[in-house]
């Protein structure tokens, strides 16, 4: 199988993703800037924080697809595992504006971020399986220093927001710079598969 469809319809997913939560967001009760802040300001950060995790998503998803020909049974699940728990965003993040940074909802967004990018971690191993030992996406990803990194920030910040100043703000403080330095440091380009896309299609 091909794999326009399922590059299509990934899209769509994400696209609606992100509408579903700019949607979210509640217009100020005023008409001042003051009010802005007050009453939208933290739903307009977390707006943020996740519009940049779907969008560090969609980019690598779509250089991700440019080192795949075919699909298999297995990463289409694996395709929508990941979308699935990319579509839990809108929610979590919500919830995480609506509380105030509260514990749980911070520790909720956390796992959120977690599961996610195990399930592209799983998505990318279907895709090498699928490939073959000369899969160019084995080549390309390498030791993948940031996938192993990303989800160690996030458990720092989960276990942080679960045990450092339970109820304060130091805990759930430090917790949200684990998934703000997550998103900086994939915002950051990353040229490991660029560069084999280059090799692939010009070898010479």
């Amino acid at each position: 199988m091909r794999t326009g469809r399922l590059e299509a319809f990934s899209d769509g997913v994400l696209a609606i993703i992100i509408t579903i939560m700019v949607l979210s967001l509640q217009p100020p009760d005023g008409h001042e800037l003051s009010d802005l802040i007050r009453s939208t300001g933290i739903g307009l950060l977390t707006y943020l924080l996740s519009f940049m995790y779907i969008g560090i998503y969609w980019n690598n998803h779509h250089h991700l697809f440019q080192l795949v020909d075919q699909v298999s049974g297995a990463v289409l699940w694996a395709n929508l595992a990941l979308l699935f728990f990319l579509s839990l965003l809108p929610f979590t993040t919500s919830w995480l504006d609506q509380s105030r940074f509260a514990t749980t909802p911070v520790v909720v967004y956390g796992l959120n971020l977690l599961v996610a990018a195990v399930a592209y971690f799983v998505l990318q191993r279907a895709i090498m399986r699928r490939q073959g030992p000369d899969s160019p996406l084995r080549r390309a990803v390498g030791t993948d220093v940031k996938g192993k990194i990303s989800p160690i920030l996030y458990v720092a910040g989960i276990l942080s927001a679960l045990t450092i100043d339970r109820g304060g703000p130091v805990g759930v403080g430090i917790a949200l710079a684990c998934f703000v330095g997550v998103a900086v440091l994939w915002i950051v380009p990353d040229r490991r598969i660029v560069r084999v896309i280059d090799q692939v299609d010009d070898p010479a």
